[in-house]
């Protein structure tokens, strides 16, 4: 390894590239190395002229600086070239262009954010509607044995359908993936509405986490290829943000329950509404760029991002895919790639989170809230769910904010640190004597405290960290799989969550809860990446070296 000490004698010109002789000028490039001054930290990236034999470089009649780097290379080094410049382009225009490639753009991703959300939103409102409706149901189709099959049955579903999204994400598309999701959606809530015979229901239920499980998978993935760089993660977040919404819902559609029991008949048919507009939306919806560069339709790449980001933004995102999958051949990863040396580190963080995030028992609080509350001797149970609700929604839209400023790794940190004393507080609530006459209050406040610390980074970064972790040709699978790893974990939560209370007493669970959330915050703190104002392919060829 060589070192050479070159001095740069550089002129500070509002010309770029320009030099003394137009002979001088063919061999000359526009250094894009980056140079400090001992005065000034700036970074020079442009207006460099490098003579290719000489190691002082004079650029004419200007105000000159004296400037002193260090290159090393495996080679001698004569002259520092990236890409010649031919063309006299005034520095300030270029920042102004720069500056305004940035702000300006005639495209609008936000209606068809809204259009995909409407599948978060459908996520949560089948994941919350057993909630007020489960002793309802359960009188009227006479079911005497464990009801918790009708929570696990969904979640089972739930589990095939999120290694279904990834596989259809990327045989048919992102919108394509939308459109044959409202079969099962439609289909399940309409058997769960009309059910006479738990059989029926069970179907029903099935059907829809099929549903909500492709969902959950294709949600994420959509957003995250459709949005602009600078507002990934406020977009990304309100994934969650409609997952909450969806929940809230579900919790006031329960309050007519009590002077009308059948009504969990129009609670679970009201899902129909939704699924039909998604796929109307999808219509209209422009197909991911990214997902039409990998299937070599540019074209209809290019259409996409015109329609999306304005035809100004169509030379630089094209730039950016065709950087990202720069010399790589490589087809769609099958399954099994997900599993090899080069991939499995980062997959197995995506798996992590989404485990840290169901066992730290956000899915428990959710489906048995108001069997919580009554065991409190809290006397509107429906109410103080739909207050947790209410929570939900307000923290991720604060987190949706904060995500683009704050970042992903540290909303985390803060919201499992959150969680875990929440947690700590319930287990003391029903293990202190001293404040057992302050229960029912002091129940409410700690599941509003941890629902308000969830919202806040637990629930929305995940779902949005992964797919801008992962690389392009394994992102549908892998953000399937650990959605699936979500799903597993979800289902034995709902299944098992209350005979482990009455085995182990509701202390001693939440206070299981609370060591999770600490275990998470330490593993967060150890493997997470920061992603934001980090393009996806950026990240892909920092996490994921094209070997």
């Amino acid at each position: 390894m060589q070192t050479a000490n070159l001095t740069f004698q550089v002129n500070l010109l509002p010309e770029i590239g320009y030099c003394r002789s137009r002979s001088q000028s063919q061999n000359i490039g526009l250094a894009k190395t980056t140079l400090r001054s001992k005065n000034n930290p700036l970074l020079l990236t442009r207006g460099l002229c490098c003579q290719s034999s000489q190691s002082s470089f004079d650029m004419g009649p200007a105000i000159s600086t004296q400037t002193s780097a260090t290159f090393r290379s495996k080679r001698n080094i004569q002259f520092a070239m990236i890409q010649p410049s031919d063309a006299n382009i005034e520095d300030e225009d270029l920042e102004d262009q720069t500056v305004a490639s940035k702000t300006e753009s005639s495209g609008n991703v936000f209606p068809y954010v809204g259009v995909a959300c409407l599948g978060a939103m459908l996520f949560g409102y089948h994941l919350g509607v057993v909630n007020g409706a489960l002793e309802y149901l359960a009188k009227d189709l006479a079911i005497s044995e464990n009801t918790g099959w009708i929570v696990s049955t969904l979640l089972a579903g739930a589990t095939v359908g999120s290694f279904t999204g990834g596989t259809l994400a990327d045989k048919f598309g992102r919108t394509r993936s939308f459109q044959l999701d409202v079969i099962p959606l439609v289909i399940g809530a309409y058997l769960c509405a009309t059910a006479q015979r738990v059989d029926t229901m069970i179907v029903g239920r099935l059907l829809s986490g099929i549903g909500i499980g492709i969902a959950s998978a294709i949600v994420p993935l959509y957003i995250s290829e459709i949005s602009p760089t600078e507002i990934r993660g406020t977009l990304g977040s309100v994934n969650q943000l409609f997952i909450c919404i969806g929940i809230l819902v579900a919790l006031i559609a329960g309050l007519p329950l009590a002077k009308n029991p059948i009504w969990w008949r129009t609670m679970f048919g009201i899902a129909v509404v939704p699924s039909i507009l998604m796929a109307l939306g999808m219509v209209v919806s422009p197909e991911s760029p990214r997902w039409l560069f990998q299937q070599g339709r540019i074209s209809e790449a290019e259409t996409s991002i015109k329609k999306l980001f304005g035809k100004e933004k169509v030379v630089d995102v094209m730039h950016d895919l065709r950087a990202g999958s720069q010399g790589s051949k490589e087809p769609d990863a099958g399954w099994l790639d997900l599993f090899r040396k080069r991939y499995r580190g980062v997959v197995s963080i995506g798996a992590a989170l989404f485990l840290f995030q169901q066992l730290a028992g956000i899915n428990a609080i959710v489906y048995y809230s108001t069997s919580v509350f009554r065991s409190a001797g809290i006397t509107s149970d429906v109410a103080a769910s739909a207050l947790v609700g209410a929570a939900n929604v307000f923290g991720t839209a604060v987190a949706s904010s904060l995500m683009d400023k704050q970042g992903r790794k540290s909303l985390m940190m803060f919201s499992f640190s959150g969680m875990a004393a929440s947690m700590l507080l319930l287990s003391l609530t029903f293990t202190w004597k001293i404040l057992a006459p302050y229960s029912g209050p002091l129940s409410v406040l700690g599941t509003f405290l941890y629902v308000l610390s969830f919202s806040l980074g637990a629930g929305p970064v995940p779902a949005l960290l992964l797919p801008e972790i992962f690389a392009s040709r394994i992102r549908a699978k892998a953000v399937a799989l650990s959605l699936g790893m979500h799903w597993v974990s979800n289902f034995v939560i709902g299944l098992y969550f209350l005979s482990i209370v009455n085995k182990f007493g509701i202390n001693n669970v939440y206070l299981g809860f609370a060591v999770v959330c600490v275990t998470a915050v330490v593993y967060i703190a150890r493997n997470v990446v920061e992603t934001k104002g980090r393009s996806l392919e950026e990240i892909e060829r920092a996490l994921n070296p094209i070997v």
